[in-house]
């Protein structure tokens, strides 16, 4: 066999994966900790619910942008078109994976400029400046009971931050609680099966059912995300509604839950029989 030269383009994946994970974060923790201090305590549900159903709504479209670039040949804009002669349905065809991300990347680079605007501090609500803002909660459980004094509210580095008992007992105040760390456990079991679901679903429709890369994406945005989305928002408008606390909030997400889990072991009924392939599941016979 004649020795193939290597590639080196997952080290760019990987890098841009990185910066994108990067980027992203800060919306979820410090996108939530926003809606909490500057609105209502009765429609923080609907505002969150509202956050998390739009960013369900990326992955959706990216399924479609995915379905449509593996439509076109990778080397799209390098190669004559009519000189082609496979189709998407045959398994030599390479779809145009990398076109997505640039289109991903420049929506992320243009939706991030808005961002650049935005005054560097707020105006907090008259009704809000008691008990809803973070410095309030700090003080409620205790991590500071001290009076911040100017000298406190100085921006410190992250060597002194991370070197210092602050991050310590506020990591082991926080893993120390053990409802917040029920639901961390039981958020890492729903996220694991929900991306692996995601992630294989699309292989087993293109290998069961004899579907294209493309079309089995496009089906996988369409039917399994906005479901989800769906879901996540009426959940907030339900817990508006009925102005749940957090007792009630989790006996709500109990219920919810365990009928999810019922309703999913119906897929151990679905399945379809494997392929005849002589050597593996038939003798050459």
């Amino acid at each position: 066999c004649e020795k193939e030269p290597s590639s080196y383009m997952w080290i760019y994946i990987l890098l841009g994966s990185m910066l994108r994970g990067i980027g992203e974060t800060p919306i979820t923790p410090l996108g939530i900790s926003y809606l909490d201090d500057f609105t209502k305590e009765e429609n923080v549900p609907v505002y969150v619910a509202c956050l998390h159903t739009v960013a369900m709504m990326g992955p959706m479209f990216g399924f479609l942008l995915g379905s449509l670039c593996a439509k076109l040949y990778v080397d799209i804009g390098f190669v004559d078109p009519g000189s082609i002669t496979i189709t998407p349905q045959d398994s030599r065809w390479v779809g145009a994976w990398w076109l997505g991300f640039l289109i991903g990347g420049a929506t992320s680079f243009l939706s991030g400029i808005p961002f650049c605007f935005l005054p560097k501090s707020l105006k907090k609500p008259e009704e809000a400046k008691k008990d809803k803002t973070s410095r309030g909660l700090l003080d409620n459980t205790g991590a500071a009971g001290n009076k911040l004094s100017p000298e406190n509210t100085k921006p410190r580095k992250w060597s002194v931050m991370l070197k210092g008992k602050y991050f310590y007992n506020s990591l082991k105040k926080v893993l120390g609680n053990r409802m917040y760390f029920t639901f961390l456990c039981c958020s890492l079991l729903q996220f694991s099966s929900f991306i692996g679901f995601v992630t294989y679903k699309p292989k087993y429709m293109e290998q069961q059912y004899g579907q294209s890369t493309s079309k089995s994406n496009f089906l996988i945005g369409v039917t399994s995300l906005p479901p989800v989305g769906l879901g996540i928002f009426l959940g907030g408008l339900i817990m508006k509604k009925y102005k749940m606390g957090i007792i009630a909030a989790t006996k709500f997400s109990l219920t919810m839950s365990f009928l999810s889990y019922a309703v999913s072991l119906l897929h151990f009924f679905v399945g379809c029989d494997n392929h005849v392939v002589a050597g593996m599941t038939v003798s050459y016979e």
